[in-house]
């Protein structure tokens, strides 16, 4: 029998996760299926059931569900725990379901395995403290970094995610005003303001030279902040699409124990 496995969003029609996991599945040779299913924004928990009921092998989970996802999850990985929002979701035994978040290792490898950037030893900025940049925070921290620092309009925000991952390593939250001064190796946008064609407003002088920008996503036109690098010079302006297909990567892994070869598909896609 072919496995099942879907996206669930809302909406949904956008995502090119099908194309991705197909390609997957073409690469690997295996026989399953990949769908969008248009999550019911007052049935989420309904609908994630009756898709693993009717057999489902594993279900992504996109915007506005991540955190009901969380929640939905009788167990959750550290880095789902950290991030506060799943991603993933696996089938265990019994109808019980673990919830996983690949956003930050799919991040990670596209910066380190794709581009080759050395992660340890770096100052990274990331822009946001909303669910993008919470999904991210934990594995950015795991490659040991000098420095990590959130950044947000609405700096408590910033500072209450940083003291909630202390332990793992030098973090700490600011408003964007508090950055006057400070330079970084490596600049992350966390926020949505690109796709509306804004940038958060940064200082002057902020990226070292040579520094590298990351904007999480990624549209068919450079975004607001991959031209915001461009314009200063960033070694590389990156936007989000290997980071997408990372993640799915990261997903197919657990679901299907193979990890496939993102670099054509990536290349297809652009």
């Amino acid at each position: 029998m072919t496995d099942r496995y879907a996206v669930i969003g809302n909406p949904i029609e956008h995502s090119k996760s099908p194309l991705i996991h197909r390609a997957f599945a073409e690469q690997t040779g295996m026989d399953l299926t990949y769908e969008r299913l248009l999550g019911r924004l007052d049935g989420f928990d309904k609908d994630v059931r009756k898709f693993f009921a009717g057999g489902g092998r594993g279900l992504n989970v996109t915007v506005p569900f991540k955190e009901q996802a969380w929640a939905l999850a009788d167990e959750r990985t550290p880095r789902a725990g950290s991030a506060g929002a799943v991603n993933t979701l696996v089938p265990l035994d019994a109808g019980r379901l673990r919830g996983d978040n690949t956003d930050g290792a799919g991040l990670v490898r596209d910066l380190s395995v794709n581009h080759g950037y050395l992660l340890s030893g770096c100052r990274i900025l990331l822009l946001g403290a909303g669910g993008a940049s919470k999904g991210v925070v934990r594995p950015l921290l795991e490659c040991g970094p000098e420095q990590l620092v959130i950044a947000n309009r609405t700096a408590d925000k910033a500072r209450r995610l940083a003291a909630t991952l202390q332990p793992l390593g030098p973090i700490r939250g600011c408003g964007l005003d508090e950055l006057e001064g400070d330079r970084f190796d490596l600049i992350i946008n966390g926020t949505a303001a690109g796709l509306q064609g804004e940038v958060p407003p940064l200082p002057s002088g902020i990226l070292t030279a040579g520094g590298w920008t990351y904007d999480m996503v990624y549209a068919s036109e450079p975004t607001a902040f991959v031209r915001w690098g461009q314009r200063h010079r960033a070694g590389k302006a990156l936007d989000g699409l290997g980071m997408l297909v990372e993640q799915a990567a990261e997903s197919f892994l657990l679901w299907r124990g193979v990890r496939p070869d993102t670099a054509p598909v990536i290349a297809s896609l652009r």
